[in-house]
């Protein structure tokens, strides 16, 4: 009697053929490339479902040893950058492997076969957890960890606010209040704020902290010099130039990040604003950059590394099945005073 004869592993051609698309097409569906039509990829999807396809490239792995994937949109900034640097940090320390993605571009990763396909990659290759930084539109990627049991965590999360996520950040609400206190002790009474994304948990309680003081001052806080936009030094250029070519300009403005904060110096510059004398600027995170700039920059401080390290620590926690303490994280901040800041204007305080 003969032995029954193995299935055959379904493949990359077996789904374009099922779906009369090309391969390359099906490669960029299965990957979240967003160059897919949404009805393309929804079929592409269904069919690889149905086959019981799954990738079969990428190097071998050894069972034995522990895997972390961490996820990012573009690993550009110097506040990811510091960050990276605590989770290859503590993998190395662990023992574990550090794998690096990036995540389906925005509109993809929304989409729940995208988000589960991606999630059911992170699985078949071993990997104790997922961690994502900054990431924006996390939610499906989220819900799809949690299905398949893969522990999921963000560093300062983005629109991700009524997600049950494990997250880690710093005290933003605390370290904007102080640097906000420092700037009225300083005599400054017309203080402007520019933000980053509205949608961000880490800029939402940074202007908390900052609106928080000036009320406990009785300060009042003039709508149009709150302003949000991006943690770019592009938005905190444009944001300046609007606030301080206003009939009644501020004399300080706090940025939410050090990018923020080199775009208001740079438009300080552009428009004869000395800085301290005229107007004083703070930043927030104390990215190497700070000390570059002129002059070097007020800022708060975050361990950005400890941020890292901490993701690895809890990621690694649950991958063992404890449960974290919180599912909310916060490492301490603190004021770091340069040359960027100082006494109002005596004519305007």
């Amino acid at each position: 009697m003969s032995s029954p004869q193995r299935q055959k592993r379904p493949t990359l051609a077996d789904v374009s053929t099922a779906t009369g698309v090309s391969q390359a097409t099906v490669s960029k569906a299965l990957n979240g490339r967003g160059d897919v039509s949404p009805e393309t990829r929804e079929r592409i999807l269904g069919a690889a479902a149905q086959l019981g396809y799954r990738p079969t490239t990428g190097p071998a792995r050894d069972d034995s040893r522990q895997s972390v994937v961490v996820v990012f949109d573009v690993p550009a900034s110097p506040y990811i950058l510091g960050v990276f640097q605590g989770v290859l940090a503590a993998s190395t320390e662990s023992g574990v492997d550090l794998v690096t993605r990036l995540a389906p571009d925005r509109a993809a990763r929304t989409q729940r076969p995208v988000a589960n396909e991606w999630i059911a990659d992170q699985q078949a290759a071993g990997v104790a957890g997922v961690i994502g930084l900054t990431l924006s539109a996390p939610g499906e990627l989220i819900s799809a960890a949690a299905e398949a049991n893969v522990p999921f965590v963000i560093v300062d999360p983005v629109d991700a606010q009524h997600r049950p996520v494990v997250s880690i950040g710093s005290s933003n609400w605390a370290g904007a209040r102080a640097a906000a206190e420092d700037l009225i002790g300083l005599g400054h009474r017309r203080i402007a704020w520019i933000g980053g994304p509205e949608t961000s948990d880490a800029a939402r309680d940074r202007l908390y902290g900052y609106q928080a003081a000036m009320d406990a001052a009785g300060l009042s806080v003039d709508p149009s010099l709150i302003r949000s936009g991006q943690f770019t030094v592009e938005s905190g250029m444009q944001q300046a130039r609007e606030v301080l070519g206003s009939t009644q300009p501020p004399t300080a403005i706090m940025a939410a990040s050090d990018e923020i904060a080199v775009g208001v110096l740079a438009a300080a510059h552009e428009l004869h604003i000395q800085v301290p004398e005229q107007l004083s600027v703070t930043g927030f995170d104390d990215t190497p950059q700070a000390t570059w700039t002129t002059p070097p920059l007020t800022t708060v401080h975050q361990h950005l590394e400890g941020l890292g390290r901490m993701a690895v620590e809890t990621i690694l926690s649950m991958a063992a099945g404890r449960s974290p303490a919180s599912r909310h994280i916060e490492l301490a901040t603190s004021l770091i005073r340069r040359e960027s800041t100082g006494p109002a204007p005596a004519s305007q305080s």
